[in-house]
């Protein structure tokens, strides 16, 4: 007996230690969690939010992007609840780097660099329907060199022009492109360029009319249209027993058509400040008041705004983008582009031949709108370019009248430009525009970079 009972003391003695133990164990293992929570939230926290960013798309490297730390946020319930948090954190800071890259490509700064071997997206016989005004080398040009120079961003790459992506962007959408003779220059240039990448039978083309041209893309179901409205506003067709008046508070006729739109690309400028006898209008009218005389920047502004508050109006930012050119430079007078077959150095400064008020309202206009549109801004880039006018090219030489011929510097086209040529690099900023506009491509399409 006595031995059972000691047997059965040590039993208890060791049931006993054993149990204390258990309890030590398990405060200890519930202390130990509670720190490595602690530890890891802290330790996801200090990462989710980066003081500091470099992204470096098409290994082009931009410079490091600082972020404001934001206000802490409350503590979170759980464990759970502090990783949605964070993954929330790091999508807005994914967001907010993407637009801040964007911001700093500016595609509109940078210089023209001249490549001996190359050679441009299409040809004058690969177009058909290019106008006679810009096809140089048809009309007996001698020189082509002012179609191997290309456009490049300072501290960016620009996207080079695929005419095959660009026509899946635009399946099934409608591009349009409003204004003077300048963006008929434009939409020449862009029919050339999609066009050269469809086979000609699955193209329709209907340039004949001079205020209205497009290109269908069959197989994508595309349209790039063209509308003449050289003011954006009415300019009444008058009769020999009537004035001609120009409605500044009324928009084109064509702007019915305008709507629906998934691409607009808008222009005007150079008619505003022609005079004398190709000064389009007589009287001005606006609010139903005839006027004869008024500052053409005044007049100017009343044009923009009510062009503005169309496309606050009708158009839908979601669907639509809508970008307007600046002004195509002029060469003329001291800088008169006949005989000149080299761009002018990059160093030298640009004379103003438009007034430099009414570039200031559309810079205005367009800050001032609700709907995004984008200033394609190629007036500096193109002022280099004195060697890319039509020149006495714009027509065919046999039909230079006489007085022309003998006095050609006097009439050549220091206007427009020939094709190919610039205008297919306002073409590629557009597409580029289109491209960065939507942030998640600059990272899924590096192959779009040249």
């Amino acid at each position: 007996m006595g031995n059972i009972s000691t047997v059965n003391e040590k039993w208890r003695i060791f049931t006993l230690t054993c149990f204390m133990c258990c309890i030590v164990l398990a405060i200890c293992l519930n202390y130990g969690r509670g720190r490595d929570n602690n530890r890891s939230l802290s330790t996801f926290q200090s990462i989710a939010i980066p003081m500091s960013s470099t992204i470096t798309p098409s290994n082009e490297v931009i410079k490091t992007i600082e972020i404001e730390k934001p206000t802490p946020a409350p503590a979170p319930a759980n464990e759970f609840e502090s990783m949605m948090i964070s993954a929330s954190d790091i999508e807005t800071e994914k967001t907010a780097l993407e637009k801040k890259l964007v911001e700093e490509c500016n595609i509109f700064n940078g210089k023209w660099v001249y490549n001996p071997k190359a050679s441009p997206l299409y040809s004058e016989p690969r177009c058909p329907f290019l106008s006679e005004q810009v096809s140089c080398q048809r009309n007996g040009r001698p020189d082509n060199e002012y179609e191997k120079w290309s456009w490049e961003a300072q501290g960016c790459e620009i996207p080079r022009f695929n005419a095959t992506d660009m026509l899946q962007r635009l399946e099934n959408k409608r591009v349009i492109i409003v204004g003077d003779s300048l963006n008929r220059n434009q939409w020449e240039s862009l029919a050339c360029l999609l066009y050269s990448a469809v086979r000609p039978s699955r193209a329709h083309v209907n340039f004949r009319s001079g205020t209205y041209k497009v290109f269908r893309a069959l197989d994508y179901n595309c349209l790039v249209e063209f509308y003449w409205s050289p003011f954006l506003v009415h300019l009444d067709q008058p009769n020999r027993h009537s004035r001609k008046i120009l409605k500044l508070d009324k928009l084109s006729a064509s702007a019915k058509q305008w709507k629906g739109a998934n691409i607009m690309v808008f222009n005007t400028g150079h008619w505003w400040v022609h005079t004398g006898k190709i000064k389009a209008w007589e009287l001005f009218q606006y609010e139903g008041k005839l006027v004869e005389e008024m500052q053409i920047e005044s007049a100017f502004e009343m044009a923009m705004n009510r062009w503005a508050r169309w496309v606050d109006q009708n158009v839908d930012a979601t669907k639509t983008q809508v970008f307007f050119r600046s002004i195509s430079p002029e060469h003329k007078g001291m800088q008169l582009c006949y005989n000149k077959t080299q761009p002018m150095l990059m160093d030298v400064s640009s004379t103003e031949t438009f007034p430099k008020q009414m570039i200031q309202v559309v810079e205005r206009t367009i800050g001032g709108m609700r709907t995004p549109v984008k200033l394609l801004n190629i007036t500096e880039l193109s002022h280099y370019r004195i060697d890319a006018h039509p020149t006495i090219y714009a027509k065919k030489q046999e039909l230079l009248m006489l007085k022309q011929q003998r006095q050609q510097q006097f009439y050549g086209d220091c206007n427009h430009w020939c094709l190919p040529g610039v205008p297919d690099t306002w073409n590629r900023l557009l597409y580029a525009s289109m491209i960065l506009n939507h942030s998640r491509d600059i990272f899924a399409s590096s192959d779009l970079f040249a």
